[in-house]
């Protein structure tokens, strides 16, 4: 068992957007509020699933202050800043520590090639700006086509002090290990194998899956720290039909969107493009599938 204070079910919410491109901070804190009423340990702010590449400075800013107001004192943020410049990054950076958020997260540099040492330097430029909040890195090599490997989050940990752990979504699982035996924190970022990484040593998991059934993922979390197997088995056999409604039509954001709509009673908005949304023909598809597995009525 983890004594560490970063542990347990960690949802990665989607982003409410207005028609007017604002943060909707209604819909944010309904989400927020039904996750924690369910027993989520914390949150990762403004992801993938969150939309938060593409969120402008001025939306990262407003949705850092609504997650850390909505947060503080009840559960972890992790908040994530990663952007196509790195002055956009740092905004999002000082954003953070203004809203108190206890974490701050990064994918790697995006879009134009990148080598160890530009990562190396990335990452302590945006870590620097916050040293005294906790650091985590975010592993997503299908997108970022930056693989964060063992090695190289050595060389992270020798320059960044502050480096507490990552969320590794990569699809080598089985490294977990290795980042756990480097004294690193290491969420899963698989919401279909919660209870294979908590046996390989990790805290947790991220995922978007989570904010659409936190009981589920609670309970099986709860099971597995009580020491009650069978039952988190029975429940880590039950994940797939979550996590293959959440990438149906590969529009991961709009779907959870489409799901949280409908089963909180508030518009959580559409996808932001280009970001991928569903057709209205889709977005029924997606409600019934979230229908015949439970998740809304």
């Amino acid at each position: 068992m983890s004594t560490s204070s970063y542990r347990g079910v960690f949802p990665a919410p989607p982003t409410p957007i207005d028609q007017a491109g604002r943060i909707n901070t209604v819909a944010v804190k309904a989400i927020l509020e039904d996750n924690l009423r369910h027993g989520c340990h914390g949150f990762w702010i403004a992801g993938s699933t969150g939309e938060g590449p593409i969120l402008t400075d001025q939306q990262r800013a407003d949705l850092a202050m609504i997650s850390g107001e909505i947060c503080k004192g009840r559960a972890k943020t992790i908040f994530h800043v990663g952007a196509m410049s790195l002055e956009s990054a740092l905004n999002g950076v000082n954003a953070a520590v203004r809203a108190g958020c206890d974490a701050i997260c990064c994918l790697p540099p995006l879009f134009f090639m990148s080598n160890e040492n530009s990562i190396v330097e990335f990452y302590k430029r945006v870590a620097g700006v916050a040293v005294d909040k906790d650091f985590f890195v975010y592993n997503l090599p299908q997108l970022t086509h930056v693989d964060l490997t063992p090695s190289l989050l050595s060389k992270l940990q020798k320059e960044i002090p502050n480096l507490k752990g990552l969320k590794h979504s990569a699809h080598e699982f089985s490294r977990i290990k290795d980042f756990v035996d480097m004294g690193l924190i290491c969420f899963s970022g698989n919401g279909a194998f919660p209870l294979p990484a908590l046996s390989m040593g990790a805290v947790g998991t991220v995922d978007a899956p989570l904010t659409l059934a936190p009981w589920h993922y609670v309970k099986l979390f709860n099971a597995w720290e009580s020491g009650d197997f069978l039952v988190a088995q029975e429940l880590q056999n039950k994940t797939k039909p979550i996590v293959d409604l959440v990438w149906m039509y590969s529009a991961h954001a709009d779907v959870c969107k489409v799901v949280l709509s409908h089963r909180l009673k508030i518009d959580c908005g559409r996808s932001i493009p280009p970001v991928i949304r569903l057709s209205d023909e889709q977005r029924l598809d997606v409600l019934e599938a979230a229908r015949v597995i439970g998740l809304v009525n």
